[in-house]
């Protein structure tokens, strides 16, 4: 009976030091995923590349985000998009996240933003948006930019916070041509949309965490905006036979420190032509 307690003893502690480990990895280390877009917009022998950084809710990635900001520098992408929550409701000093963006922009000029419900709740908002302006980085929010790259181009369309009734997309998308490619910024998925204006094919959003927290085989448990068990948590969904939502699960947490069958990430996101 000793020698039965002791086991059970011990299989109960391998669980509980298996389970901190899992824990402290998916939220302290973060990958970088990768998505592979098609569009018969570019001919076949063209292509751009986007990193999408979302969620980060001023978490750090070693000292001054060195790690993070060492793999941003290894992928080397055309674009860098931030969909919103670089910040925390509850941030009170701006010195991390603004010497980040500093060296975002070292690292790339072509750097977006669009704001997340948390910029919206921080009652720092103006000074960090002004501080992201001036280190270079382009606030997106009702707004549209033409991106123009080496042998490419393509619409790059971003939107203030869904979630907090601060989009405009009627506004956001003034001037936009539906023949050229067109991807939307949106910190939170916008699900009173069945559909998107023709002319978006990819809209890029974030906000979920992927749920923060998810079970093998069930997945996310609880998301914003969508209860237990939501439908949009992470990854790629089609909306219909012409646009795709993808849902990046973000860098940071909210509410609580912890990730679980989670990981931390960011993507790197190739759209690539099949056309002619």
């Amino acid at each position: 009976m000793r020698r039965g307690r002791m086991f059970l003893l011990i299989f109960m502690l391998v669980i509980v030091i298996s389970g901190g480990v899992k824990i402290y990895y998916d939220t302290n280390l973060f990958k970088v995923e990768k998505l592979e877009i098609a569009t018969s917009k570019l001919d076949k022998d063209q292509s751009f590349t986007i990193l999408q950084l979302t969620d980060l809710h001023n978490k750090q990635f070693g000292d001054n985000n060195k790690k993070l900001l060492d793999e941003i520098k290894q992928v080397d992408v055309d674009v860098i998009v931030m969909t919103g929550d670089l910040i925390d409701r509850k941030t009170d000093d701006l010195q991390f996240v603004l010497d980040f963006a500093d060296k975002l922009t070292m690292i790339n000029s072509n750097v977006y933003f669009v704001t997340g419900n948390h910029e919206w709740e921080n009652p720092l908002r103006e000074s960090f948006i002004q501080g992201l302006a001036d280190k270079g980085i382009h606030l997106l929010d009702n707004q549209n930019r033409v991106i123009e790259l080496a042998g490419v181009s393509f619409q790059l369309i971003g939107v203030g916070d869904p979630s907090t009734n601060h989009d405009d997309m009627e506004t956001a998308m003034l001037g936009v041509h539906e023949e050229d490619v067109t991807i939307l910024l949106s910190h939170a998925p916008d699900l009173s949309r069945s559909k998107y204006p023709e002319a978006i094919d990819l809209v890029l959003s974030g906000h979920t965490h992927g749920g923060q927290i998810r079970l093998p085989i069930i997945g996310a448990v609880v998301a914003p905006g969508q209860g237990f068990f939501p439908k949009y948590d992470q990854g790629l969904f089609d909306l219909n036979k012409h646009q795709q939502l993808y849902i990046d699960s973000g860098l940071g947490t909210s509410v609580i420190d912890v990730r679980i069958f989670n990981q931390s990430q960011m993507t790197l996101i190739k759209v690539k032509g099949v056309g002619k």
